[in-house]
């Protein structure tokens, strides 16, 4: 027999004493002395969730991941979404001595497929009641977590958003189909300038934006306020973090918040009754929330017989495109501001907020000195309250191309510059 032979023989003996003899670890525990394979799970203490091995595509392809216990079809986490063991393969999962989460594949020389690859030697690996894997030293250090590395989903707990000190990101990326977990065209992402707001991307294209946090929450997702009974939420905008976090509320279902492979956000709460998932919002909802659909200085109008129109002062860039239905090129101008005390504002009601490309945030001004401000510098066209809470306080000021204006139930106020002549 040839060495390398022996020893592998020798390592599928090693690993086969280590795998556990139950089919799921009731602890939701491993260590360097166990290990499952495809057929055992990991179940958290109050069997929540589960981590172990699952298989799509006919049993052709079989993935690392967490599912909810009760929905096993609801994946919410992956770890080698994009390099799946094949039928033949057998999964080996793992503390390796340097103490990462590994997924072996034993029947191929004991290849690592995926690695947490951990910054410093775990000896415990838990799976939460929360869903969230967590690698720890003997101290009980956090070294690793798999909230810190979504793939599809948030859930309660888990963060959108960026780390400024490091650079992390916490974004989600969707599934390539509803049967292939494979990194998909979409994403969903903070995006931290101006007042930081939540994008889906398609291919490096812009598809989708929340609208800024404006205290209670995104400007552009009034839905968010009608199911605060079953969550809450916290928006963090610090030096340090910015991101965005909901949790499920004591007593109330399990929910996720899902980037779907069509690029939608869906927030879907467990009917426990029903055994089903509810969809309670999702976005984007409409025409109306497609990125840019009535091009800069429009306003999107779900319910209207004409979906794009013009804020008032402006009138269409190109009327013959408009005639046609394209309203992208958006609007200009119909009078040239005077700038020196014969401008004035127009008062815009229930709006999600323009993007906030090149604007100015100042979160401790009040709304009048925000609109001194503005009135001040020719070079803003808009302001607007960053904080609805109180009757509004804070300051964003616009400075270039007001885009993806859309009215909202519930929106907030834009103020516009214009020509008193449009006033």
């Amino acid at each position: 027999m040839r060495p390398s032979q022996s020893r592998h023989r020798l390592l599928l003996a090693f690993l086969s004493a280590l795998l556990l003899t139950s089919s799921a670890v009731a602890d939701g525990t491993l260590t360097q002395r166990t290990a499952i394979g495809r057929d055992q799970r990991l179940a958290s203490p109050g069997g929540v969730f589960q981590l172990g091995l699952f298989s799509v595509a006919n049993n052709t392809k079989w993935f690392l991941g967490i599912w909810l216990t009760a929905s096993p079809s609801a994946v919410v986490w992956l770890a080698n979404r994009d390099r799946p063991l094949n039928a033949s393969s057998s999964g080996v999962v793992a503390l390796s001595s340097r103490g990462d989460l590994v997924l072996l594949d034993a029947t191929n020389d004991n290849e690592t497929i995926w690695s947490s690859n951990s910054s410093s030697a775990a000896v415990v690996a838990r799976l939460h009641d929360d869903g969230n894997l967590v690698l720890a030293d003997a101290a009980g250090v956090v070294l690793w977590q798999s909230f810190d590395h979504p793939t599809n989903t948030f859930l309660s707990g888990s963060r959108a958003g960026q780390d400024l000190r490091t650079g992390a990101v916490w974004s989600a990326s969707s599934w390539r189909s509803a049967d292939d977990p494979s990194s998909g065209d979409f994403r969903y992402v903070m995006d931290t300038r101006g007042s930081p707001e939540l994008h889906v991307w398609r291919n490096g294209r812009k598809r989708y934006r929340t609208g800024p946090w404006n205290g209670l929450r995104f400007s552009g997702c009034p839905d968010m306020t009608t199911f605060e009974d079953l969550v809450e939420f916290r928006f963090t905008h610090t030096a340090d973090e910015v991101s965005f976090v909901y949790r499920d509320r004591v007593g109330s279902p399990v929910s996720r918040l899902v980037l779907n492979e069509s690029g939608a956000m869906q927030r879907m709460v467990w009917d426990r009754a029903a055994l089903v998932w509810r969809v309670f919002w999702s976005g984007p909802r409409d025409q109306c929330d497609v990125y840019g659909a009535c091009g800069p200085f429009g306003v999107c109008n779900a319910v209207g017989a004409v979906m794009c129109g013009c804020i008032r002062g402006f009138i269409p860039s190109s009327p013959a495109e408009w005639r046609m239905r394209n309203a992208s090129g958006g609007c200009a101008r119909s009078t040239v501001l005077q700038c020196s005390g014969g401008d004035g504002f127009y008062t815009l009601r229930g709006v999600k907020l323009p993007e906030t490309h090149g604007s100015s945030v100042d979160a401790g001004a009040s709304l009048a000195e925000c609109g001194r401000r503005c009135s001040s510098n020719c070079s803003c066209p808009a302001f607007a309250a960053s904080d609805v809470r109180g009757g509004g306080t804070g300051c964003i000021q616009w400075f270039g191309e007001l885009m993806d204006t859309r009215f909202v139930d519930d929106g907030q106020d834009l103020f516009i510059r214009l020509a008193m002549s449009d006033l």
